[in-house]
């Protein structure tokens, strides 16, 4: 399937290879852009009254886009401080977070064998916090890693690019269903708006 909607990739500080696969098989179905957080300043709340460039940076990507996919290693059966610390930068000041409502998806990338389950499942806590609807099926855990991409990064091995490239479709997808769901719930609320005279009180006697 074709989609008009872009997503941001959240990925890894020290190689932006895996998240560039991913990046290549999402064509034809998603605009996906890369969205590095290796330079982002350490969160700190006194800093929002001077923002700096870099946040301001991230927070603008983010926020245009239509969703968000996180790519990311497993550190300590968690997700490694960057991306928490990108997830903190996003997320502030309270009340204007460029994440919320926005479709996500996690892959989860790890040179052993039990594909970064910990960083994927702990990374969809924080997922439900930012009221970020997260793609249930298929989940994409993609383990030895090393023997998956040659020297450059690339993707070699045929079966995981089969299988990312149905998640990928099946992430489009879940985008459009969110949206699609969006837009009926507008329709549904100016409706109610046009039947309540725009006043959005309905009257006690129902009259």
């Amino acid at each position: 399937m074709t989609s008009s909607y872009s997503s941001g990739a959240c990925g890894r500080h020290r190689s932006t290879a895996r998240p560039n696969a991913i990046r290549e098989l999402a064509a034809g179905s998603l605009d996906l852009e890369i969205v590095e957080i290796g330079d982002l300043p350490l969160y700190n709340e006194d800093l929002d009254a001077n923002v700096p460039g870099a946040w301001a940076r991230f927070r603008e990507r983010v926020g245009k886009a239509d969703a968000v996919m996180f790519v990311t290693p497993e550190y300590n059966r968690s997700v490694p401080g960057l991306l928490k610390n990108a997830i903190d930068v996003g997320s502030r000041p309270y009340g204007k977070s460029v994440f919320s409502g926005k479709p996500a998806a996690i892959v989860s990338v790890t040179p052993g064998p039990l594909g970064a389950f910990g960083a994927n499942h702990h990374l969809r806590q924080s997922l439900v916090f930012l009221d970020m609807p997260a793609l249930q099926q298929p989940e994409a855990y993609l383990s030895n890693a090393g023997k998956l991409f040659d020297d450059s990064g690339k993707l070699t091995d045929e079966s995981t690019r089969g299988f990312l490239t149905k998640y990928v479709q099946a992430f489009a997808a879940w985008i459009e269903k969110h949206h699609a769901s969006k837009l009926r719930g507008a329709m549904n609320r100016a409706i109610m708006a046009s039947q309540l005279g725009g006043s959005g009180v309905i009257p006690a006697d129902g009259g």
